[in-house]
């Protein structure tokens, strides 16, 4: 749905890695700017590691995110099967996602997002991983790749206070529960919110949002 935010996962086959070197992830960036650009959509955060990837996005058209993915999937293989002289697949099939309740969990989102590498054991702290959005929202560089979520203009009246309160929160981290609902909830692709938002969202899509109540 556009003008939602969304939580996307693309794995690689197999768990296979899909960046080799430096220059893999810089390619996958700029493909991935091009490809928002072109089809209309937001890029709030992202996170790439080895073997997959994950993006938290808002669309502006129904068709905007999977078009984006489709786009973004077929010129970095493209690239990637040159350099590495493979041909096949890369992907795991079809990237996953799920909308998630902004007000709810988008902050959490991205704290989640950020702290990839340091769950993985990569980092001892989000600001050390080079190839994730944490840098551009604690003042470490600028991104121009991402578009701040208009909740994020909300943690300060200035840049400064903006990024110190966005660092405490990621220094703090999400609680489990917190964390098992945003993997849970964009590997399933149901939607993440309290019982009302998500009931609202039902209405507006005949895609089912949620899971159906169990039979007798």
């Amino acid at each position: 749905l556009p003008d939602y935010p969304h939580h996307l996962i693309q794995r690689g086959n197999n768990h296979q890695l899909i960046f080799n070197t430096p220059a893999d992830y810089r390619r996958l960036l700029e493909v991935l700017e091009e490809a928002a650009k072109k089809c209309q959509v937001a890029i709030h955060a992202y996170v790439l590691m080895s073997n997959h990837f994950h993006l938290l996005a808002t669309p502006q058209t129904v068709q905007g995110l999977p078009q984006m993915m489709q786009s973004l999937g077929r010129s970095y293989v493209r690239y990637f099967n040159a350099t590495q002289q493979r041909s096949g697949t890369l992907w795991e099939g079809r990237y996953k996602s799920t909308l998630i309740q902004g007000e709810r969990y988008l902050l959490a989102c991205m704290a989640y997002i950020d702290l990839n590498p340091v769950r993985a054991g990569l980092v001892a702290d989000a600001a050390d991983y080079l190839w994730s959005s944490h840098g551009h929202y604690i003042g470490r560089r600028a991104d121009k790749l991402i578009t701040p979520h208009p909740l994020f203009w909300e943690l300060g009246n200035t840049p400064f206070a903006r990024e110190a309160v966005y660092a405490e929160l990621v220094h703090a981290g999400i609680t489990v529960a917190q964390q098992t609902a945003l993997t849970r909830s964009a590997l399933s692709g149901w939607a993440l919110g309290e019982p009302d938002f998500v009931a609202d969202l039902q209405k507006r899509t005949a895609r089912r949002v949620s899971p159906a109540q169990a039979g007798r």
